[in-house]
């Protein structure tokens, strides 16, 4: 296995391991064998044990002495606590932007805008998740508040694989963000705080709903299930 540019062998297998927890295609409980995982990415232990220390402080995964790492159950009420947190950190990164981002940040924006746009034009779900990343990025630093830049970076990472471009593809979730990235960069090029701090905030819940449907769905199904 090759790593992805940009990213370690073991953040490219943690990425894929993080994708299919959150995708419930690893199931909560599931034992996480070293020696298995290795062999399937054609990798030795080293990287995979890394992997899941990296998946183990996201909380994605569990470590439990003489058993070994397994999968995790994922809270929504959790999930919702950090989304809540997240979004709102964002609303006032987005606000600041406005007010203090430079002519060049502001057309970087611009930019990588413009290429998702094209993403989203080619259904290209993981390009789109790459620039959806990007975007992000670009609006903390346009803040120009080191401490809220770092905070706000830190919880994106923490949400990082419940924003996966698996979730991209569900109920047309891309162009949805999409457009309201539309909304935010308006504001934004308008310089106007109040503004870019509500689209920011919509764009954040609207992506938190999209996430917590997938896991509340999937959860009354297993329910469902069980019944039966």
């Amino acid at each position: 296995m090759e790593s992805e540019a940009g990213k370690t062998l073991s953040q490219t297998i943690s990425d894929c391991l993080a994708e299919e927890i959150v995708l419930r295609r690893l199931k909560p409980g599931e034992r996480m064998d070293e020696q298995s995982i290795a062999t399937r990415f054609g990798v030795s232990r080293s990287p995979v044990r890394d992997a899941l220390r990296q998946l183990a402080s996201t909380k994605l995964v569990e470590y439990l002495p003489r058993r070994g790492f397994s999968v995790a159950a994922v809270k929504s009420s959790d999930l919702d606590g950090l989304f809540e947190v997240s979004g709102e950190i964002e609303a006032l990164c987005a606000k600041l932007c406005a007010l203090r981002a430079a002519p060049s940040e502001r057309k970087r924006i611009e930019f990588v805008h413009r290429q998702a746009s094209h993403a989203v034009s080619e259904g290209d779900a993981k390009a789109y998740a790459a620039l959806n990343e990007e975007f992000h990025a670009l609006i903390y630093a346009g803040a120009r508040n080191k401490t809220l830049q770092e905070l706000a970076l830190s919880l994106r990472q923490r949400l990082a694989p419940f924003r996966s471009r698996g979730f991209f593809v569900s109920e047309n979730r891309m162009q949805h963000s999409h457009g309201e990235h539309d909304a935010l960069v308006v504001a934004l090029l308008a310089h106007d705080g109040a503004a870019a701090a509500q689209a920011m905030h919509n764009h954040a819940a609207n992506s938190a709903m999209n996430v917590l449907q997938h896991f509340d769905a999937d959860t009354h199904g297993s329910a469902s299930g069980a019944a039966a």
